[in-house]
């Protein structure tokens, strides 16, 4: 009988949600949560759908097409303001 010893595996948990490209963008989402991932580690919801926790330099990556458009579409507020 011969045995055989498989290599340790990588067991930590996808925490992609399978969204492929969304990956490859910066995306928005709300200040206050993406402040609060930072301390705490919980993931965050885009504007575009896509739940992350937020761990690289957003200006490293093209905004997320679905995002800049829904926010461009979101009604401006008083001052007019572009804070993203």
């Amino acid at each position: 009988m011969n045995t055989k010893i498989l290599p340790e595996s990588d067991i930590r948990p996808d925490l992609s949600f399978g969204d492929g490209d969304h990956e490859r963008f910066a995306h928005y989402a709300d200040k206050d949560k993406i402040m609060e991932s930072a301390f705490s580690g919980t993931p965050v919801r885009a504007i575009c759908g896509k739940v992350w926790v937020p761990n690289r330099d957003p200006q490293k990556f093209p905004v997320c097409p679905e995002c800049k458009e829904i926010y461009e579409g979101l009604p401006k507020g008083e001052d007019n303001n572009d804070n993203k």
